[in-house]
């Protein structure tokens, strides 16, 4: 039951539809395989999982990471998820550009979005799980956020963002030129990025 590339968002931003099989029982698919993934040229190796639970109206992001660089692909196993990817990197063509798209347990859809974006998600949904794959293991001395809210970035979530349910850290964010202002930034870069998609 191969997986397949449905739709690629800011050059690097994967949309992948599973195949599943039905029938009275039940479902069945496969989440992850090595080899078909690295034959679509994404990533195969994923030494950290997540999962997350949400009430409804929660947001959590946008979250990324550069020491080690983290790499998320994404998927909602209960429930449904206004899931986002916005390009931080410095000198990207789409720097500041953001992609969302609806994943939820019913579609099945899976979001790769790689080191250089900052990922987020709204929970449309109570009970709201979100579990994501990890290309690096998690170190908070290297990770930043960019606040969900942020006119600039201009995400159109599917909720009023003033009434969302934050944590301390995701509302206290900085906007993303705040973020490019800081020296930090220099760490997540369009450049370094290619190189390591290459290697």
């Amino acid at each position: 039951m191969p997986v397949r590339v449905e739709s690629r968002h800011l050059n690097d931003v994967v949309v992948i539809a599973p195949q599943f099989f039905t029938d009275a029982r039940g479902f069945f698919m496969e989440i992850f395989r090595a080899d078909e993934f690295r034959d679509l040229g994404l990533p195969s190796e994923f030494p950290q999982d997540n999962h997350s639970r949400s009430g409804k109206g929660v947001v959590r992001g946008l979250h990324f990471q550069w020491d080690p660089p983290m790499g998320k692909l994404m998927r909602v196993s209960n429930g449904a998820a206004f899931l986002v990817a916005v390009d931080i990197r410095k000198g990207s063509p789409t720097l500041g550009e953001w992609f969302g798209t609806v994943v939820s347990a019913e579609n099945k859809k899976q979001i790769w979005a790689p080191p250089g974006f900052a990922r987020g998600f709204c929970a449309l949904t109570d009970d709201c799980d979100v579990q994501y794959k990890c290309t690096g293991i998690y170190n908070p001395k290297g990770e930043g956020g960019i606040f969900p809210g942020d006119p600039e970035i201009g995400i159109q979530w599917p909720i009023d963002v003033a009434a969302a349910l934050f944590s301390d850290k995701d509302r206290k964010a900085p906007t993303l030129a705040q973020w490019l202002a800081s020296p930090l930034s220099d760490n997540v870069t369009y450049k370094v990025e290619a190189l390591q998609k290459q290697a």
